[in-house]
């Protein structure tokens, strides 16, 4: 499971965790408050806040020459490019110094930490074991612009991207330069860009309109992909090796940073 449907908005389970782990550790600091009359929510909010920003200043450090050309997109945390690592270790740095000034901190942000971590902890870990199995290329029709029938299976034999998206959908847009220029840039990978049930003279309108020249393109006017994939919103991004088996998946937005640390990964 790689995203947790709530209505018609599917939110990436990553992000869930993360609020789930946030909310679980300022219920921890409120019972302590109401109990014991120590407020901790101040310094739990340092932490947090402290955490998140150097979380993120180690992704786009790691990504430096990524994000040089546009510094405003360090700021878009869309993309959901951070580093748990750094975070948590900057935000227990935190808590211990708050506790060292104030000691009565000291349970109640402790309590609030190990708990926040163990939420964040176990809610990734079961969305990875009840997650869709890496399964081979799925056995789909699917078509080329001209109508023609097409199959994932043709692009087999080196390492696969594959982008489910639409020209409605604001995000796959804006990704889409990203994705293209992957493209043009790594030719030992085959990029798919699967279309969700769009006519044809839309997405070539569109790509005009863009700018954008893309190979491998197909659509799939039954989602037939998105339901053999489980996939639960756009954009989202099959990642498989050259045995065509899947290693990896990404709803929503995809950074060039994000998709450069996948293509290493996946290579």
């Amino acid at each position: 499971m790689d995203a947790v449907t709530i209505g018609p908005l599917a939110m990436p389970v990553r992000v869930v965790a993360a609020l789930a782990a946030i909310v679980a550790a300022n219920l921890a600091v409120l019972w302590w408050r109401r109990r014991r009359g120590v407020d901790a929510d101040p310094a739990l909010w340092r932490m947090i806040v402290w955490g998140l920003l150097a979380a993120r200043a180690a992704f786009v450090l790691k990504h430096f020459d990524s994000y040089r050309t546009d510094p405003l997109s360090m700021l878009d945390i869309r993309d959901g490019g951070f580093v748990a690592f750094a975070g948590l270790l900057v935000a227990f740095a935190i808590g211990f110094e708050q506790v060292r000034r104030q000691p009565a901190l000291r349970r109640p942000l402790l309590g609030a930490s190990l708990l926040g971590v163990l939420v964040w902890g176990g809610a990734s870990f079961a969305a990875f074991a009840t997650g869709p199995a890496a399964a081979p290329l799925p056995q789909v029709r699917l078509e080329r612009m001209d109508g023609s029938a097409a199959a994932l299976h043709a692009f087999a034999g080196k390492p696969m991207v594959v982008n489910l998206w639409a020209t409605w959908c604001p995000p796959c847009r804006r990704e889409m330069p990203a994705l293209g220029a992957a493209q043009a840039a790594h030719p030992d990978v085959a990029f798919v860009f699967v279309n969700q049930a769009e006519d044809a003279a839309v997405i070539e309108r569109y790509l005009e309109g863009e700018g954008l020249r893309l190979d491998n393109l197909l659509i799939d006017p039954a989602l037939a992909l998105a339901r053999a994939t489980e996939v639960k919103g756009y954009p989202t991004t099959l990642f498989y090796d050259r045995h065509g088996k899947l290693v990896a998946r990404h709803m929503g937005e995809l950074s060039p940073a994000q998709l450069r640390e996948r293509m290493e990964a996946l290579r």
